[in-house]
């Protein structure tokens, strides 16, 4: 009998402590959970709904006839184990105007407090999709029927914008981040290489970066919530007056056909002077955006690096120096026999030295840091050619995502040898953007100094730059 009951005792207690540790581990697990990564996603159709002009090309000469697949923005919430929130805001745009830019980060600031340092908005620099206001306007004959449904659109733009935002931040649930690198081929430096001769066995010349970069944000139960990739190559396979996001945008596509119920993201990296090369057709979109799908799924399907659930930001802008500005008769004489975008753009240089005002002298360049764990996140403004993303890499380590077409596109940013070298890139695009001339010399290390103190800043170990 006594034996019994002292085996009733042991039960009863074995039982207690089994319920103990149960409800401990179930604890835990969601302490763990509320101390982990957290995410979200939202995203808004873009596709504009009135044939207005493509972005991109000035050989253009009428608005949009259709739509090859639609366009989107997308938001990536992220919040550490501190609560520290940041989102990514990619876009199927050539590129964003500054207003643009600043409109949104102060209406995102207003709704949730989230400074300007924790939010990149980046575009992935397609040439299939619209005009935004004031973006390049002088490249296209716009009348002021075009300008108003422009102007219309950038409004609704700035709106959908939010909404993903709104969207992403509003859906947090706990998620584990983990990064890794790809590679795909189809990228060509256009500066080095003649267009007409790649189809032929062929040795290509001049820098390139064939990485493919990769974030995956994973539910608990192993579902990709999201994947966000990058490329350094120019979305230019396309020049038809469809509206699509060109091999980024079917690259996306087919992520999330493989991925049901994920949200793939593109980010354009350092390919200013990269060209998918060959081009020109859908069949060819198509394919790179496959290529590209296959080296993320390629990654998604190794081993990637977990990263720890902390989050620091910085942002910083270095004053970039313009060469001195022609005259005003420099530029009228610049303007005869000049092709009609860029008769137009002297003649708004024109017209601004008439109004008595001057012409830029410098521009405030955005450089911005992220670091996810251990993971560096570069994002600059602009065109950025390869260059820079070698050197970045050559700082912060092979495995460094280098962002381009971030924030806003002031112009072509050229690296110090693609300056000498001048060119479309080096010089002549700079016109396009607003600017009568190159950069001055000097501008490849007032960047490449901004980005080292701030990753020294976020306590990055930073290699010298330069050999």
């Amino acid at each position: 009998m006594f034996s019994r009951r002292i085996s009733a005792v042991f039960s009863y207690l074995a039982a207690v402590l089994c319920i103990g540790m149960w409800g401990w581990g179930a604890f835990a697990s969601e302490s763990q959970a509320e101390t982990g990564w957290r995410a979200g996603v939202g995203r808004a159709d873009i596709t504009p709904q009135e044939p207005i002009w493509l972005a991109g090309y000035a050989s253009r000469d009428h608005a949009a006839e259709g739509t090859l697949h639609p366009l989107w923005v997308k938001a990536l919430a992220l919040e550490d184990a501190s609560g520290q929130r940041a989102v990514l805001v990619t876009t199927d745009l050539v590129g964003l105007p500054r207003d643009i830019t600043g409109t949104v980060l102060a209406r995102i600031e207003a709704a949730h407090g989230l400074a300007g340092s924790h939010v990149i908005l980046c575009s992935s620099h397609t040439h299939t999709g619209p005009v935004t206001d004031n973006m390049l306007y002088e490249m296209y004959p716009l009348e002021a029927g075009d300008k108003a449904r422009i102007e219309e659109y950038s409004t609704g733009l700035v709106d959908r914008i939010l909404s993903a935002v709104d969207g992403a931040l509003a859906e947090l649930v706990p998620v584990t981040l983990e990064s890794g690198n790809g590679v795909t081929r189809f990228a060509v430096n256009r500066r080095n290489n003649v267009e007409a001769q790649i189809t032929a066995t062929h040795n290509f010349n001049g820098p390139v970066d064939h990485s493919v970069p990769v974030l995956r944000v994973s539910r608990p139960d192993g579902a990709v919530l999201a994947v966000v990739f990058g490329y350094a190559c120019h979305a230019t396979t396309l020049d038809l007056y469809q509206w699509s996001g060109d091999y980024p945008g079917f690259a996306q596509i087919e992520l999330e056909k493989a991925h049901p119920g994920a949200t793939a993201m593109f980010f354009a990296g350092c390919g200013a002077d990269q060209n998918p090369l060959p081009r020109r057709t859908v069949e060819r979109a198509v394919q790179y955006g496959r290529e590209l799908a296959v080296a993320v799924d390629r990654v998604l399907a190794e081993p990637m690096k977990p990263l720890a659930p902390a989050f620091s930001a910085q942002y910083t802008e270095v004053e970039l120096a313009l060469a001195p500005a022609p005259s005003r008769d420099e530029l009228a004489a610049q303007t005869v026999n000049a092709p009609g975008y860029r008769a137009r753009c002297l003649n708004r240089l024109i017209e601004t030295l008439d109004a008595g005002q001057p012409l830029p002298s410098s521009y405030s360049y955005p450089i911005q840091l992220w670091r996810l764990g251990d993971q560096a996140l570069v994002a600059l403004a602009g065109e950025v050619v390869v260059d820079y993303s070698i050197f970045l890499k050559r700082m912060l380590g092979n495995d460094t995502f280098v962002m381009a077409y971030a924030h806003h596109i002031p112009s072509y940013i050229p690296s110090e040898r693609v300056l000498a070298e001048g060119g479309y890139e080096g010089a002549d695009s700079q016109l396009y953007y607003g600017f009568a001339g190159p950069w001055a010399s000097g501008l490849e290390e007032r960047i490449l100094n901004g980005a080292t103190q701030a990753a020294t800043a976020l306590g990055f170990t930073v290699a010298p730059w330069k050999e």
